[in-house]
């Protein structure tokens, strides 16, 4: 499998993953400073990475950052990219089975080594989930995302179309009030 992995800051942990990732036999393209102590900006990095998903030149993609919460908010603003910022292996398992998460978001400040191997255990583990139920949530994101992409609608029609019960109910209720 070919991995794209991105990072703003080159730390240890970054060696670890790229090693990690190595070492079980997955093809790595790497987005980021190339020593420790060099930095990059995490909005143009993440999306470097995750660019490879959706172009299909990558599998999957690991993104990281200090917090592990901008990388993440950047991959998610891609559509096609479903990133999940992960801090333990169930996180990560549920993200692959209920979210079909095809980006893994990490924090350089949180992330030990012996956990980021367990998270990445569960994470190449754990296959998406083919129930009808999950099948249904997965393809109501992305009809959510398609909505939203739509460039000129303001952001009321983006959420009046994609969310049409809820907007009904607030509006109902509004006009209760």
């Amino acid at each position: 499998m070919k991995i794209a992995v991105s990072t703003d800051e080159h730390t240890h942990l970054v060696d670890v993953i790229l090693a990690e990732l190595e070492k079980r036999g997955h093809e790595v393209a790497y987005f980021g400073p190339g020593e420790e102590g060099e930095a990059a900006d995490w909005p143009d990095v993440t999306v470097q990475a995750v660019e490879q998903v959706v172009r299909h030149q990558a599998d999957e993609a690991i993104v990281l950052c200090w917090t592990g919460t901008g990388c993440s908010i950047v991959a998610n603003k891609v559509p096609g990219i479903r990133a999940a910022l992960c801090r333990d292996a169930e996180t990560a398992r549920g993200a692959r089975i209920w979210n079909h998460a095809n980006v893994l978001a990490l924090s350089l400040r949180a992330t030990p080594a012996p956990i980021l191997k367990e998270i990445l255990d569960r994470w190449f583990d754990t296959p998406y989930s083919d129930d009808d139920w999950n099948l249904k949530q997965i393809a109501r994101v992305r009809e959510i995302e398609a909505l939203v992409a739509s460039p000129g609608d303001p952001p009321s029609a983006i959420f009046e179309k994609a969310l049409p019960h809820t907007h009904s109910s607030t509006q109902d209720a509004n006009r209760k009030a």
